[in-house]
C-alpha cells in the first residue's frame, strides 16, 4: 500500500501499512477515507524523519511538538483535530496488537471545534426546488426523482449515486442504502417518491440505454458523478431564487431538520442517517430546543399571564 506520489525510495513504515490494511480490509474504509489517512500519516512520518526519529521513539513530548508543528504550518483546529485522530487511531492500533508497548497518544486531546450548524432549506424553498425540473423528458424526470430521493430518505450523494436497482423494495417502499464503511441501512421513503421513483425505473430509466446497475444514469447509460449531482442541484436551486450556496447535503440537513421539526426523536433520525455515532446527529439539538422553547411558551400557564 506504498503511496506511490511519493518518492520511490521512501517507503511507508511497516507499522503504518498493517494499520492501513485494517483500515481498508476489517473496517471497510472508503478510498477518500484511506486516502485521508494515508495523507495524515505520511505528513506525521516526515515530521519524524526531519527529526531523524521513529515510530517506536514516540512520546507524548514529540506529539506535542507535532501539534505545534502544525499549527505552524497555518492549520486550522479543524484539520489539526483529523490529523491527531489519524495518530491516535496508528498508535491504538499497535498497542491492542502488541507492535507497540504503550500507546503515546492515549491522552493526545483535539483542540475545540465550534459547533456549526447546519444549513438547511425551509419547506417552501424545497418545495420550490422540487418543482424546478420538467418531468416531460427524461433527464428531467431523473431530475427529479433525485431530489425527491435526497429530501425523502436524507441521503448522501454518494449513497444516491451509488444505489442500484436491486436496492429498492417496490412493495415495501423502503431503500437499501451503503453507507460510509459500506454500513447497510434500511430507508423508508414516503409515497410520493415511491410513485416517482416506480416510474422512472420502469418508464423513463430504459431511455438511457443502461450499461450499469445504477439507477441514475448520464446520456451514455452510465453512473452520475457527486459532480455532475451538485451541478444540477445548484442549477434548479438559482432557478428556484435561493440565493444561499447549496449542496446535495444541504437535503440530507433539511431531512434531519424537518424531521425533528415534526416531532421525530433524535435516535430515530440518527438510524435514518446512518451515523454510527449519536454525537454526529447532536448537531441538530438546535432544532429540538427551538421546538422546547415554542411548546414551553405555548402551555406553562406563567406564559399566558
Amino acid at each position: 500500500m506504498t503511496d506511490t506520489t511519493n518518492n520511490n525510495e521512501n517507503t511507508r513504515h511497516a507499522f503504518i501499512e498493517r494499520y492501513l490494511e485494517y483500515l481498508l480490509i476489517e473496517r471497510g474504509l472508503s478510498e477518500n477515507s484511506l486516502s485521508g489517512y494515508m495523507a495524515d500519516l505520511d505528513t506525521f512520518s516526515a515530521f519524524l524523519k526531519e527529526r531523524s526519529s521513529s515510530l517506536e521513539e514516540v512520546n507524548s513530548q514529540t506529539l506535542m511538538l507535532y501539534l505545534t508543528y502544525l499549527r505552524s504550518r497555518g492549520l486550522k483546529n479543524r484539520s489539526i483535530a483529523r490529523h491527531l485522530s489519524s495518530i491516535r487511531g496508528l498508535f491504538g492500533f499497535c498497542a491492542s496488537n502488541d507492535l507497540l508497548k504503550d500507546d503515546p497518544a492515549a491522552l493526545l486531546e483535539n483542540p475545540k471545534l465550534p459547533k456549526k450548524l447546519p444549513v438547511f432549506l425551509s419547506r417552501e424553498e424545497i418545495a420550490a426546488i422540487l418543482k424546478r425540473p420538467v418531468t416531460t423528458d427524461k433527464l428531467g424526470f431523473r431530475d427529479r426523482v433525485m431530489l425527491e430521493l435526497l429530501y425523502a430518505a436524507g441521503m448522501r450523494v454518494s449513497e444516491l449515486i451509488s444505489l442500484s436497482i436491486r436496492d429498492f423494495d417496490a412493495q415495501t417502499g423502503v431503500l437499501t442504502v451503503f453507507g460510509k464503511g459500506s454500513k447497510e441501512r434500511f430507508v423508508p421513503i414516503h409515497y410520493i417518491a415511491q410513485d416517482f421513483l416506480n416510474q422512472y425505473i420502469n418508464n423513463w430509466r430504459p431511455a438511457f440505454n443502461p450499461k450499469e446497475d445504477n439507477i441514475f444514469l448520464n446520456r451514455s447509460g452510465k453512473g452520475l458523478t457527486r459532480q455532475g449531482v451538485w451541478k444540477m442541484i445548484k442549477r434548479y436551486a438559482q432557478e428556484a431564487g435561493i440565493k444561499r450556496s447549496i449542496s446535495p447535503h444541504t437535503f440530507r440537513h433539511s431531512f434531519a431538520t424537518h424531521l425533528l421539526e415534526g416531532g421525530a426523536d433524535l435516535r430515530t433520525v440518527q438510524l435514518l442517517l446512518g451515523h454510527a455515532d449519536i454525537s454526529a446527529t447532536e448537531i441538530y439539538t438546535h432544532i429540538q430546543a427551538g421546538r422546547l422553547i415554542q411548546m414551553h411558551r405555548k402551555f406553562h400557564p406563567r406564559s399566558t399571564m
